[in-house]
């Protein structure tokens, strides 16, 4: 698998980043970004970011990931000069990211209005719950309460059974990509039309609603509230997970006239193009149930290898059900380079997603892995004029930490 690349040129070196926040959503923002060539500087607390404290098998393999290409500067925000040198920091800045309760910045001393007088034409994001604006501003808003307040969890699941949350973060994610979808639009506002800097308000909970497509519609539409399915989907038939006869699943989906008609001939029962019960969608969706069962059957007398091979050949969408184990050792996933090994103190090399998108021109890279707590105190802050002798003043009173000495400074 492909290693990263130290000394990549990517489309958005030059852009500097002052990353404020903690845990996903942020920390996603800030990585797709630093993707594509973003010097991301994480301002840590002297405890560090709480990713850090996320850990599997004693790994911090969240960090490991959220936090590649990204430098780490350790400051204590509640001194008054740990405040100037973020503001220091801001003045050389393009994007300013944070996300504190609203209304814990302007506590902090760095409202957006100080931020923007020191540098007009910086671009903050400000994530949150639920909005710098609303009843529910002051509320703390982990992605856990958007993804049950935005009816993900009320339609994810068996209608027999509880609501089911999404086994990642997904409210955190999907904030963080339209966060970064965000900032490249303020920025082109800035750099294209001569604009000047704005406020980015991002909630978690808006973007994921939005990724529920048209539910409020459908409701308007029909009067009824959309049920729980499973795996099935509540607009089109055939889609669902059957079981092969190796135990293992697939998962079909023929979601077009064209797909149905052809899986239809696949299994050998052409004549359900013509049964008035599975003829249109309309019809497939109210006989689900019935449509499961033949398809199911045929699945079963074959193991999933036979059915991806058979499936394969007559093109029809069907494909395997994998874990972790399955995915690394993919021909897919190996041709198309989706997991990538980065040098590790600790394991040696540590695997995770490769940069997406893909561009032909104008590529990403992974440059550097995530940096352990303080790694790049000298070197930031040096670089805006501070002496040695005054980065270890400020070490002395605690206003600078030093991650070594840290608990939980690796990375």
């Amino acid at each position: 698998m492909k290693q990263f690349e130290k000394n990549a040129k990517c489309p958005l070196d030059g852009v500097r980043i002052i990353d404020l926040s903690r845990v996903v959503a942020g920390n996603m923002l800030s990585l797709a970004l630093a993707d594509f060539g973003a010097e991301v500087i994480k301002i840590e607390t002297p405890e560090g970011d709480a990713l850090r404290d996320w850990r599997v098998g004693g790994v911090a393999t969240h960090w490991k990931v959220y936090a590649r290409n990204k430098k780490s500067v350790c400051l204590d925000l509640r001194r008054d000069e740990g405040k100037q040198l973020v503001l220091k920091l801001v003045a050389s800045a393009q994007v300013f990211i944070e996300n504190f309760r609203p209304g814990t910045l302007e506590k902090m001393g760095l409202a957006p209005d100080v931020l923007l007088a020191q540098n007009p034409k910086l671009v903050i994001a400000r994530v949150s719950g639920w909005g710098q604006s609303g009843p529910y501003k002051h509320k703390p808003g982990f992605g856990t309460l958007a993804e049950g307040m935005s009816g993900f969890a009320a339609t994810n699941g068996f209608a027999d059974r509880e609501p089911v949350l999404p086994p990642m973060s997904m409210a955190d994610s999907i904030a963080g990509l339209y966060g970064a979808m965000a900032v490249m639009i303020a920025l082109r506002h800035v750099e294209v039309s001569g604009g000047g800097g704005q406020v980015i308000d991002l909630p978690l909970f808006d973007p994921l609603f939005s990724c529920m497509g048209p539910q409020a519609a459908s409701y308007k539409a029909s009067g009824k509230i959309r049920q729980r399915t499973g795996s099935r989907s509540a607009t089109v038939a055939p889609r669902n997970v059957y079981a092969a006869r190796d135990s293992k699943w697939v998962c079909l989906s023929a979601s077009t006239q064209v797909m149905t008609e052809r899986l239809f001939r696949a299994i050998g029962r052409a004549e359900l193009i013509d049964d008035p019960r599975y003829k249109t969608n309309t019809e497939r969706v109210k006989h689900a149930a019935e449509l499961d069962a033949i398809i199911g059957a045929f699945i079963a007398h074959k193991t999933l290898n036979e059915n991806l091979e058979f499936f394969d050949q007559a093109e029809v969408t069907v494909g395997p059900i994998y874990d972790i184990s399955q995915i690394i050792e993919d021909p897919y996933a190996k041709a198309r380079e989706v997991i990538v090994e980065l040098p590790d103190d600790e394991m040696g090399t540590v695997p995770m997603h490769c940069v997406v998108p893909k561009l032909t021109g104008t590529p990403g890279a992974i440059r550097r892995p995530a940096p352990k707590l303080g790694e790049h105190n000298d070197a930031v802050l040096g670089a805006l004029g501070l002496s040695a002798a005054e980065i270890t003043r400020l070490e002395s009173t605690g206003v600078i930490s030093t991650g070594s000495r840290k608990k939980g400074a690796t990375s």
